[in-house]
């Protein structure tokens, strides 16, 4: 139901029904929650990518068959579970999308990082269609995105947008064709990969905790979030490789001398 892979500090996470074009079932939900967890516990994984087979990414929170007699509390516990989850992830995630993309599968999306889509690929907040509230943390993403006058349009009318709208509104980072889109994906979660681990985990946490900061709050945390940075072997090596004229190999290890007395 969960697929999972690893390539070279890679983790693809790929969503498995395609018979219902991988709508999220309570087992695919927790499936998610639990391999998310494991990502952000596990070093040797510096970049997720999350996808779905047969041709779909999400159509969404399975509603057909799920449980009618579950209280709403439980069902959305496992949903907030996933969008925290992924929210928090120390790595930098991708979201690799063909065909639909539909309510909490967009959010899913949304969530990740960057999105890469297929120029069919097709997205709709259709909660509103179905009688239902927004989830998966769209009404969180989807304002500071597009702002809060695109978001009320995208979510109350809760008509499907195509992929160069998408684009267009900043919702998609990349359009790439659909004979591209494998190794365009592979290409850039290696780069990420190869990056200074630390300062990359820094760096996403800045960003996302910016936008509900002050200017003087935004600035201490840079400077704490540089300390940390330059206490790792990252930044002497980055120095050498500039100095030597080749490209730098980051580990994320610490930087910390032991005391002579410790022997």
């Amino acid at each position: 139901m969960l697929l999972r892979s690893d390539r070279d500090g890679v983790r693809t996470l790929t969503l498995n029904r395609p018979e219902r074009r991988n709508a999220l079932n309570p087992e695919l939900w927790a499936a998610l929650a639990d391999a998310l967890r494991e990502v952000a516990r596990d070093r040797t994984v510096r970049a997720l990518v999350l996808t779905g087979s047969g041709g779909a990414f999400c159509a969404g929170a399975d509603v057909v068959n799920s449980d009618p007699y579950a209280a709403p509390f439980e069902k959305l516990r496992a949903i907030t579970d996933v969008a925290q989850h992924l929210h928090e992830l120390p790595i930098p995630a991708l979201a690799k999308v063909r065909g639909a993309a539909v309510g909490a599968g967009w959010n899913l999306a949304l969530g990740c990082d960057f999105v890469i889509a297929t120029p069919e690929a097709r997205f709709a907040q259709i909660f509103a269609k179905r009688g239902l509230s927004l989830d998966c943390g769209g009404s969180w993403l989807l304002p500071k995105l597009v702002g809060l006058q695109q978001a009320k349009r995208l979510a109350l009318l809760a008509d499907t947008v195509d992929a160069a709208e998408a684009h267009a509104l900043g919702l998609v980072t990349w359009l790439t064709p659909e004979d591209e889109i494998d190794d365009f994906t592979d290409a850039t979660a290696a780069r990420l990969a190869a990056g200074p681990p630390v300062a990359l985990a820094q760096i996403k946490g800045l960003l996302n905790e910016g936008a509900d900061r002050s200017m003087r709050e935004a600035l201490a945390g840079e400077a704490r979030a540089q300390s940390v940075a330059f206490a790792t072997a990252d930044v002497p090596e980055a120095y050498a490789a500039f100095r030597e004229k080749r490209d730098p190999v980051f580990t994320g290890e610490w930087n910390v001398r032991r005391p002579e007395s410790e022997g």
